[in-house]
Order: structure tokens, then sequence, then C-alpha cells
């Protein structure tokens, strides 16, 4: 398999993993309050992390590695879906899911800010296209009424899962097992404290149906996602990576017609339509010829 073909594999695997997440998670909240389900998911994901680079005998990272992988996961985890999370009390699902698609476009716009990369028209119609498909993806179940609080909570974790993006681009020369076990420990503690200071229950679930999504999100949906995650920041833009991103709403579209019988409209096959074009106007149609990832170094903070 070819540098290429395992970019497009490793992409299309996000986008399908990713996308299954928001059927998971729907059963994951019937029996778990939102933060403490997040901070259980990311907690067992983060023990499976620890032990398999104690397995694959990964150093522990330290120094500038190590404080970058914090940054990231407190952004990534922590920060972003406490701020997700919140925002959906106040706002409906299609309200933020619009804003969420901005995310790559503000990742383009940190990356330029931080001379990651360049503002080019590919990457800006991209962008530009992701929003407008989503917005008629969700048409219907917009809000009429926008609480200014959970709308700029949702704007700034769309802010901080773009930033995470290009704080894990910049350190992409450290292991990945490294990137998210410490990453995910530190966005673990965070939601735990939101969830205490929200006053949640902390209570393991009792069903089966529960166990099984909590066991999907923990095994591929955390472990699996955000290793491609990784993988894939490694060979492409920030900017790029985040596409998958944009393309996670229309597998949980179908995914949810599926299992759930909910409706495929008109607005859902347009809106997905352009948003799958979004994809391959700013992340697909950049794949080829993409770099070789370099191989994690000692130098760069990892012994």
């Amino acid at each position: 398999m070819t540098q290429d073909s395992k970019t497009y594999a490793a992409f299309a695997a996000a986008v399908i993993i990713g996308g299954a997440n928001f059927i998971a998670v729907t059963f994951s909240n019937q029996e778990m309050p939102p933060f403490f389900g997040a901070a259980l998911r990311f907690g067992l994901a983060t023990l499976l992390f620890f032990l398999l680079a104690w397995l694959m005998r990964v150093p522990l990272a330290v120094g500038r590695a190590a404080v970058g992988a914090a940054v990231y996961g407190l952004l990534s985890f922590g920060v972003s879906y406490a701020l997700i999370y919140y925002a959906l009390v106040g706002l409906t699902a299609g309200t933020t899911a619009v804003i969420m698609a901005t995310v790559p476009l503000f990742t383009l716009l940190i990356a330029v800010l931080f001379r990651q990369e360049r503002l080019t028209a590919r990457s800006v119609i991209g962008s530009i296209l992701v929003i407008v498909g989503i917005a008629i993806l969700s048409l219907g179940t917009l809000d009429g009424d926008l609480s200014t609080v959970y709308l700029i909570a949702a704007i700034l974790g769309a802010v901080a899962a773009a930033a995470s993006s290009v704080v894990a681009r910049g350190l992409r020369h450290a292991h990945p097992l490294n990137m998210n076990a410490i990453g995910m420990a530190a966005g673990t503690l965070l939601l735990a404290l939101v969830s205490l200071l929200a006053g949640e229950q902390w209570a393991l679930p009792g069903q089966t149906q529960t166990w099984l999504a909590v066991g999907w999100l923990v095994l591929l949906g955390s472990v699996g996602l955000f290793q491609l995650f990784l993988y894939l920041i490694r060979r492409l833009t920030a900017s790029a990576t985040v596409y998958a991103l944009a393309g996670m709403p229309v597998i949980a579209v179908v995914l949810g017609a599926i299992m759930l019988d909910q409706p495929i409209t008109v607005e859902v096959v347009v809106g997905g339509a352009l948003v799958l074009t979004a994809v391959y106007i700013g992340a697909i149609s950049g794949m080829r010829g993409a770099p070789q990832a370099a191989q994690p170094k000692a130098q760069d903070g990892v012994r």
C-alpha cells in the first residue's frame, strides 16, 4: 500500500469512526450525565494508552513534549468537550453542528497566524462550503432565538478544537502514544472537575447497551480515532486533517437512519453533498504526494 493510499484509508476510517461516535454518545447519554460520561470514556482510554506505551516500551515524554501533550489534551479533550456539552444545554444540536463546522476555518486562521500554513483559495473555499453544507444539513433544527452565553461557549469550543490541532501539528515528532496518553489524562481531569462543579451524579451504567456504547467509545472512538488523528496530522496540515470532523455528521446521519430510524430529507442529501465536496477540496485533493512522516526523535523531549 502506497503512502497516499494509507493516508486516504486513515482519513476515511477517522470519518467513519467519528460519525459512529455520535450514535454511541446518544446511547451513553441516556444513562449517564454528559460530563461524567465523557470523563469515564477518556479515563478508560487513558489507561489503555499508558498500557500500550508500556507494552511497546515507549519511554514517557518529558520536557517540552510532555507540556505540549498536556496542552493538546486540555484543549482537545477538556476545554472543547466541556464547552460544547455546555452549549448543548441552550442550543439545538443543529445550531451546535453549524458552529462546529467552522473548525476547519478557525484551524486555518490559527495555523496561518503561527506560520504553519499559508492562506489559499482552496482552503478558504473548502471552509466556507463546510459551513454552508452543515447549515443545510441541520436545516429545521436551527434556533430562532439564540442565547448569547451558549453561542459564545459553542464558538470557543470550536476555537479550542482548532487550536488543539495546531498544537498537535507543532509536536508531530513526539510519539503519538505519549501525546494521547498524557493529553487524554489532562483532558479527563478537567472533565471530571467540570462534572463535579456541575453537580453530576457519578454512577456506572447498568444497561448492556450503554456498556457496549462505552466500549465502542473507549476502544475505537477514542484509542483508535485519536491515534488515527495524530497519524494524519503528521502527514497533512492541521487544517486539512480537521476536515475529518466535517465528514463525521454525514456518517452520523446515515447511521442514524439505519439504527435509529431517523429520516433522510432533501436537506440532508444536499447538505451532505456540499460537505463531502468541501472535504475533497480542503483535504483529499491535497493528500496526493503528502510528505512522509518523520519518526519521533529523542531530542524532542522524549527519553
